[in-house]
């Protein structure tokens, strides 16, 4: 993740490496060990998303979408259920019967935000900013997903200034715990 262009370029690339990363794990069987594996990467990337999402862009939209706040506050709601399935998936095996359905909560959650991102809330801050408004924050949203978690924090704050406080630390925390177990690496 880390791309280059405007925000809506840069987090749509994201949501295009998702979805590659959900159909890896729907090709293989039920209980095969990289399912799991896959899974984790899907939360590495999904929580940095979210997490440089909540930062920068929901903030945006606050300012500048009409009704931004009721859009950035349904935004986070998704957010909030897609990282509690997270953290429930993070404590089962591929081989765990729990497994097949939360990844399948979490795919059906994330796909539906995505569409709705995509559908709605993008051409709304497309409209609504310039395009170098557009393009500083795409390089905000860059540089915030080089710090933040990689694991789900459900009860960790989402709305600045707190949220922006605390990321870099637990994301520090959580690459480090990434590095150590080998986390949403191939063995």
């Amino acid at each position: 993740m880390g791309h280059g262009g405007n925000v809506i370029d840069e987090l749509v690339t994201d949501h295009r490496e998702v979805e590659e990363l959900f159909g890896r794990i729907e090709a293989l069987a039920p209980g095969h060990t990289d399912r799991k594996m896959y899974a984790d990467q899907v939360t590495m990337e999904l929580i940095r998303h979210s997490v440089a999402e909540e930062e920068y862009l929901y903030p945006a939209v606050r300012e500048h979408v009409p009704d931004g706040d009721a859009v950035a506050d349904k935004e986070l709601e998704d957010h909030a259920r897609a990282e509690q399935i997270m953290k429930d998936l993070e404590g089962c095996g591929a081989d765990d019967p729990e497994f097949d359905r939360l990844i399948g909560m979490l795919m059906n959650e994330i796909r539906s935000h995505v569409a709705d991102e995509e559908g709605n809330l993008f051409p709304m801050l497309r409209n609504a900013c310039s395009p170098e408004a557009l393009d500083e924050l795409g390089d905000k949203v860059r540089q915030a997903k080089k710090t933040a978690p990689t694991r789900p924090h459900p009860a960790a704050p989402d709305k600045p200034p707190a949220n922006k406080m605390l990321a870099p630390g637990v994301g520090l925390v959580d690459r480090m715990r990434d590095a150590l177990t080998g986390r949403g690496k191939q063995g």
